[in-house]
């Protein structure tokens, strides 16, 4: 149903993070495969792909290379983009089979953005109030995640590598009226 595309910048405790709260939506079907994309000659992420049972593309070059690489070689119909160390808050599974349940039968496209949520262990600081009103006004960022049918993609012209802030760009495409804020939290860490 949904490939999931990680770019993960041979973060390994943030990439388990993540991994680890994907796992019941492999079990209940909604996951068909999660693809970590890694700098060459990082092992430790290809050793963690390998353990978590995921697909592990390895290639130089930038983060919108790596989510347009990573959006080329998914087999899923629809695709979900996420940062290292984002964690998915309980109910997604749910949420997302209904959103795509929803956008398939109503025949248009749209994309869902998870809603964001600083990480309740990470010290506050002035730059998260700063970030979290920049959020309201201009709306979600890149790190809060994107869900997104693979034609819908493709139609936008999906993550271009010679774009500068390539996942901005993509989310500005959509504009207010082509995606939709789920109620789902993401958990965010601090340093992304």
């Amino acid at each position: 149903m949904v490939s999931v595309i990680i770019p993960t910048r041979g973060q390994e405790a943030p990439v388990v993070a993540t991994l680890a709260a994907l796992v019941p939506g492999a079990a209940a079907g909604v996951i068909r495969e999660v693809l970590l994309i890694d700098q060459p000659g990082n092992e430790t992420i290809a050793r963690v792909a390998d353990v978590a049972g995921c697909d592990f593309l390895s290639m130089a070059g930038t983060r919108a290379e790596a989510l347009a690489a990573g959006a080329r070689r998914a087999r899923s119909e629809w695709l979900m983009f996420l940062h290292p160390g984002a964690v998915l808050d309980n109910g997604w599974i749910d949420e997302t089979s209904q959103f795509i349940q929803a956008v398939s039968l109503g025949g248009g496209f749209r994309a869902g953005v998870f809603r964001y949520a600083r990480s309740p262990y990470a010290a506050a600081s002035p730059r998260d109030v700063a970030s979290r009103l920049l959020r309201l006004v201009a709306g979600p960022f890149s790190d809060q995640g994107l869900l997104i049918a693979r034609a819908h993609y493709e139609q936008l012209g999906g993550y271009s590598a010679s774009a500068r802030r390539a996942e901005a760009r993509l989310l500005s495409h959509l504009g207010r009226s082509g995606r939709t804020m789920l109620r789902t939290r993401i958990f965010v860490p601090a340093s992304t």
